[in-house]
């Protein structure tokens, strides 16, 4: 039988300035209970997404849990028998979602939660500009019947987009959504401080919404981008498909990978006619050694998925 592994996804923006202490602290609990996966630690709060064994994972949740500001903090648990990660890292960041302006605080001011089941209604009006907050490679797997991109590489041009893009537009409304709920509440934030009054944001992200919704009443088209070795998942929070192009970074989809440039774990359509034959064998021998740690069931450089938010 092939083994499951439990997956949590999980943030809380908290007054949190001793967070440089708990480092030291989560990577040795962490490895006591077999934890895999990235954690993001800042002043504002702790951003992660993290894979083990079932009791392991409640274990360490429960440590975490025992701080009174995490003690009420929400998360999403899943299976899946792709392995999601090959260690454990724990980042210390000025932010846990970087944006670049630390005086935006979802702490104290944030957009509106919209329940999953209550989302396609505020879709349905027709005054609602409806933005997906994610960056571009994202938001080529999928997204919502009629979202607006605002083709970003990283979290930290959402102020340039507003500034040239949502600003320009008439309706004040805002409906915004992201993968799990932690950059909508940030880019809230940051609306209403520059001016928004009425800012939306679909709670527990598409994640919450994809494991609620029935496809059939889904505005949601193809799959959702993950931040882990899954790559991406599908409603019902089933693994996705997609395959990542270790080459460039890129998720790739069916008519990707049937093309004929694409080679596993050295190109896609995306990159293949930008890399010479000497980076060719370069990325060769790095998928070779990829696939020989995982049959040892360690970890490889190779491996590096793009980071959290």
């Amino acid at each position: 039988m092939t083994e499951q592994h439990s997956i949590l996804t999980f943030y809380q923006f908290a007054d949190f300035p001793e967070f440089e202490d708990w480092k030291p602290k989560l990577a040795d609990f962490g490895e006591k209970n077999g934890i895999l996966g990235t954690i993001i630690l800042a002043s504002e709060g702790i951003n992660a997404t993290i894979s083990g064994p079932e009791k392991g994972v409640e274990r360490f949740m429960k440590e975490i849990r025992n701080d009174p500001r995490f003690s009420k903090m929400p998360s999403r648990e899943c299976l899946s028998e792709r392995t999601t990660f090959y260690r454990l890292r724990i980042n210390l960041r000025k932010e846990i979602v970087t944006l670049g302006d630390p005086s935006i605080s979802p702490a104290k001011v944030a957009g509106k939660y919209v329940e999953p089941e209550d989302w396609n209604d505020l879709l349905e009006d027709p005054d609602v500009i409806l933005v997906d907050t994610r960056n571009d490679y994202e938001v080529a797997l999928g997204t919502f019947d009629g979202a607006q991109d605002p083709n970003t590489q990283t979290f930290r041009q959402w102020p340039k987009f507003v500034e040239e893009n949502l600003k320009k537009q008439d309706k004040r409304k805002v409906a915004m959504f992201c993968t799990g709920g932690i950059r909508c509440e940030k880019a809230s934030s940051h609306l209403l401080e520059n001016g928004y009054d009425e800012v939306y944001h679909l709670k527990g992200g598409i994640l919450n919404y994809l494991e609620k919704v029935d496809p059939a009443q889904s505005k949601w088209k193809g799959e959702c981008f993950l931040f882990d070795h899954r790559v991406s998942v599908t409603h019902g929070l089933k693994d996705g498909e997609a395959k990542l192009c270790f080459g460039c970074r890129w998720p790739l989809q069916k008519d990707d990978l049937r093309s004929p440039q694409y080679e596993e774990g050295v190109s896609c359509p995306r990159c293949s006619s930008s890399l010479n034959e000497e980076k060719r064998e370069s990325l060769r021998e790095r998928h070779k050694q990829v696939r020989l740690a995982e049959k040892r069931k360690s970890s490889h450089i190779g491996q590096k998925m793009p980071d959290l938010v």
